[in-house]
């Protein structure tokens, strides 16, 4: 201490320098300051003067008095000043043992824990003395040989509180021979204040005799959570405190998978009472969604008690084969399985179009299962995906419908009997089919058919010898309604009917519910790496999957932390070996928490140690080093000296910088500024010639089409949609700008609702990613008009097996095509604008084909249907460019076949029907109704 006050020096010797200050006034007293200049003109004259001696004029009291205080406050700031600093402790002269406890419940105060143990480590660093660092949490494989103080330092700093007690107990076989080997001159024990398991002070006491041992007490402890139950009316805990605890009450909160919070309650202790019951006090659904109970504020493993897998919720990924844009959701594919999954189970929904982007985006979000919805043929990454995700225990889900019909991948449990695409490849009856019992062997068994249920469309399987095996539900006439198979540690099921109402009503009943319950039900819930090569569940071990550190948090498994056995898990203890956490796999795992139902948080009893014990309180604040205060104070005393000594010598009338410096320094500056600001907004107008596409092709609305890489396709269709656009302002009023050519690879295709795509035989076959470009393009609404252009070489009867008709072929053949018919006589097309019955082009022998409208048919008095009643696809061989194409004078470039004026502008006629179409899908549908109105009105 200094003066009485608490105030140390780190360099006291230093001090002594205070005896130079009547040496230093000495000086300053004879150095005067800098003489004041004057300019005089006769100076000349004085040069002749004879010169005598002089005697320097003393220098002011007050600035001789400034300048020993600066010095001081120098000799001050190098002593090394702290203020408070800790009162001294008893370390000895010989090897000084520093024990510091690092379980969770030092989570709460450990700044104040390493801060006291810097401070007692780095006083020996600067005295040069041995020591024995040891953390009880640490384990016996520690070094408890003499170390000195820096590598002591270095333990404490990568030290952290362990989410277990501290295991006092196993350092005293190995301080036990330390002490044999080197005795110890002084103990200083940093505890957390509370008791733990074992006879470690004891030990402590016998091994170490009469020295001197420092107890560090009264450190702030994290309340604890324990004995969690799960009752019919609430989920109960119990909530513990340290005796010596000051606080009443406690927040705990209840969280579940997301981390959001489904509960929150105060607590309240009575007086002199450790412990307190939180009682969450909600639905069985919520309650069946936590998965973490933990007391708010309170960051420490022991306040943190996890639910394991037995309650988790089964998470769902949906995706439909239809576009997501619906005039009514009561036609969605997915919305009958949304509303009887939502109850017991998480949806997850893709947020691209691309299946090759959303299968991807599902599985790693964690689904148990995935279903379809009348997709058809999945790309060849998506299958590999999906079958390698299946394999490891994923369980896919697939129902039918008008593309599966067309034509599937290999990815079902059974083979599918072929059928023509526009038919579809499903099976009618004249009599709606009912249901048959649930077989023996099947998921489904024990549930009961309703008798109104009934199925009137449905794929049919290929009859094989396991088909019996593979059948979950089946039709009274014996026909399989539901299928499945074992793929790898995963299985495949297959619904024959779609997901909606179009061809059974089973959507709509409450057996379908209890089927897709007992579908997640069966879903594999044990990971891959307890399923042994035969498929068989192991069951031995339980891996580490997410473990929680002292600080209550979650974290990846260490090294040293061993599986536990399933058998023995819940004897397991929160220990070293085996830290509270998560064990098992992401499909199912078990949780270990750290205090038990009997545990409590028991005061540390020291009184073993007798008349060597001295108890010390923790610093509640931390020494503050002066040497950065007196430093600045020193600063800013010599810039005040200086700015005297400056006054002194007339430094005012040396400032003469004229007004016209001044204002050249300001205007170079405010030019060099409006320079950087004009380069700025220079670099800020560039723009790069996509974006400039983009923001043309968002601005007015354009008609593209493919570029084929042949020079005389793409000039003819970028003369005929040209033409077509000039008479689209003619006889519409939609004026759209100049045709736009689109790479198919590269450029964004969501501006254009009509792409017209001409087949050249010569191109080559789209990359997988184009494929999923053009596939993402459909199914979010847009139409692609293929056009062969060889109609007058093909048979009379549809496309024939010309180039351009095979090149087709090879292009669908990866898209997920929907069936396709003639466009029919009540179809919107033949509406959109003008009433027509053909759509012909340059030749006007092929059929437009569009989507089937069958499945709208069997729906009955269903008219509007995903994507707006628009159809994905549109095919012609009719050359419709050629027919629209017009030069710059106004002339046509290519002769109709045969050479029919009338032809001609039926061409521009369907060309208008077809933009109209893609641009307003069904608008016009309700014309279908305008006789039976008109005959209504008595018209």
């Amino acid at each position: 201490m200094f003066a009485g006050l608490p105030l140390t020096f780190t360099a006291p010797w230093i001090l002594t320098a205070l005896a130079l200050l009547p040496v230093i006034w000495w000086l300053l007293r004879l150095t005067p300051p800098r003489p004041r200049e004057i300019q005089f003109p006769p100076t000349r004259l004085l040069l002749d003067i004879d010169q005598h001696e002089e005697t320097p004029q003393r220098s002011p009291w007050w600035l001789t008095l400034l300048r020993l205080l600066l010095a001081a406050i120098l000799i001050f700031a190098l002593a090394g000043p702290v203020w408070r600093s800790a009162e001294p402790l008893e370390t000895g002269d010989g090897v000084l043992w520093v024990l510091v406890d690092n379980g969770w419940t030092s989570a709460r105060s450990w700044d104040t824990q390493v801060g006291a143990a810097e401070r007692i480590l780095t006083a020996a660093e600067q005295e040069g003395q041995p020591l024995l660092f040891a953390a009880t949490a640490e384990g016996p494989g520690q070094n408890f040989a003499p170390e000195s103080a820096t590598t002591a330092l270095d333990k404490l700093r990568a030290l952290e509180p362990r989410p277990y007690p501290p295991l006092r107990a196993e350092l005293s076989l190995g301080l036990r021979k330390a002490a044999q080997a080197t005795p110890p001159s002084a103990i200083i024990w940093l505890s957390d204040g509370t008791n733990t398991s074992g006879s470690f002070v004891d030990d402590l006491a016998d091994i170490v005799g009469q020295v001197p041992i420092t107890v560090f007490t009264g450190l702030d402890t994290p309340m604890g959570l324990k004995d969690l139950n799960n009752d019919t009316d609430a989920l109960t805990l119990k909530v513990a405190r340290h005796p010596d605890q000051k606080l009443g009450a406690a927040t705990v909160r209840a969280l579940d998978l997301k981390g959001l919070v489904l509960g929150e309650v105060q607590v309240n202790f009575d007086s002199g009472a450790t412990e307190t019951e939180a009682r969450f006090e909600l639905p069985s659904e919520l309650r069946n969604d936590i998965a973490r109970v933990e007391i708010a504020g309170e960051a420490a493993a022991g306040a943190v008690q996890l639910v394991d897998d037995s309650w988790r919720r089964r998470t769902v990924g949906l995706i439909s084969g239809q576009s997501g844009d619906l005039d009514q959701p009561l036609l969605s594919p997915v919305y009958y399985l949304e509303r009887a999954l939502l109850p017991f189970s998480d949806i997850r929904r893709p947020r691209v179009s691309d299946i090759d982007e959303a299968v991807p985006s599902l599985i790693d979000q964690g689904i148990s299962v995935l279903v379809l919805a009348d997709v058809g043929r999945l790309p060849d990454t998506t299958e590999a995906t999906l079958r390698e995700w299946v394999e490891n225990g994923g369980m896919l889900v697939r129902f039918a419908g008008p593309r599966t019909a067309g034509g599937s991948d290999a990815l079902i449990p059974v083979r599918l009997r072929a059928g023509d695409r526009s038919l579809g490849g499903s099976l009618s009856w004249k009599q709606p089919q009912h249901l048959a019992d649930f077989p023996e062997g099947s998921p489904f068994a024990g549930l009961k058919v309703p008798e109104e249920v009934t199925v009137t469309r449905q794929v049919l399987a290929e009859p094989t010898s396991d088909l019996p095996e593979r059948t979950w539900a089946m039709l009274e006439d014996g026909t399989p309604l539901v299928t499945a198979a074992p793929i790898g540690a995963g299985s495949v099921v297959l619904f024959h009917v779609t997901a909606d109402s179009a061809w059974s009503n089973l959507p709509l009943s409450g057996v379908f519910l209890n089927m897709l319950r007992r579908i997640l039900s069966v879903s594999n819930v044990v990971a891959a790496s307890e399923t042994a090569e035969d498929g068989t569940q192991s069951n031995s071990v339980l891996p580490p999957l997410r473990l929680l550190d002292g600080f209550g948090r979650f974290g990846p498994p260490p090294v040293e932390v061993t599986p536990v056995s399933a058998a023995d898990f819940q004897r397991a203890a929160a220990s070293r070996r085996t830290p509270p956490g998560l064990y098992g796999t992401e499909d199912g795992f078990r949780a270990l928490n750290l205090m038990k139902r009997d545990d409590e948080l028991a005061p540390l009893d020291l009184s073993v140690f007798g008349e060597s014990l001295a108890e010390a309180p923790y610093p509640t604040t931390d020494p503050l080093d002066l040497r950065a205060v007196f430093f600045t104070l020193a600063f800013l005393l010599m810039v005040v000296d200086a700015i005297a000594v400056f006054l002194l010598a007339g430094g005012l009338s040396r400032i003469g910088m004229r007004s016209r410096h001044i204002n050249a320094a300001f205007a170079v500056l405010f030019g060099s500024v409006l320079l950087v600001n004009l380069g700025a907004d220079r670099a800020f107008a560039q723009s790069t010639n996509s974006e400039l596409q983009a923001l043309e092709s968002t601005l007015d609305t354009r008609l593209a089409y493919v570029l084929t890489g042949n020079p005389e396709i793409d000039d003819a269709s970028a003369a005929g949609l040209s033409g077509l656009s000039q008479f689209l302002a003619e006889r519409t009023a939609l004026e759209p700008g100049a045709p736009s050519a689109v790479d198919i690879a590269r450029d964004e295709l969501a501006f254009y609702s009509l792409l017209y795509w001409p087949i050249d035989p010569a191109m080559d076959k789209p990359g997988d990613q184009t494929i999923a470009r053009i596939d993402t393009f459909m199914r979010n609404g847009g139409t692609i008009l293929f056009d062969t252009r060889d109609h007058i070489n093909a048979s009379a009867t549809g496309f024939g097996s010309t180039p351009a008709t095979l090149k087709l072929r090879e292009i669908l053949e990866d898209l997920d095509v929907p069936p396709l018919e003639p466009v029919p006589p009540d179809h919107v097309l033949t509406k959109a604008f003008y009433l027509l019955d053909t759509f012909p082009g340059r030749y006007a022998t092929s059929p437009l084909w569009v989507e089937s409208l069958e499945e709208i048919a069997a729906r009955g008095d269903r008219p509007v249907r995903a994507g707006d009643g628009v159809s994905p696809i549109l095919i012609t061989g009719n050359d419709f460019a050629a027919a629209w194409a017009i030069t710059e004078t106004g002339e046509f470039m290519y002769p109709t076949v045969p050479n029919n004026p009338i032809q001609r502008d039926y061409a521009f006629r369907s060309g208008v029907n077809i933009v109209m179409y893609s641009l307003t899908g069904n608008y016009k549908a309700d014309q279908v109704h305008i006789p039976a109105l008109l005959e209504r009105l008595g018209q």
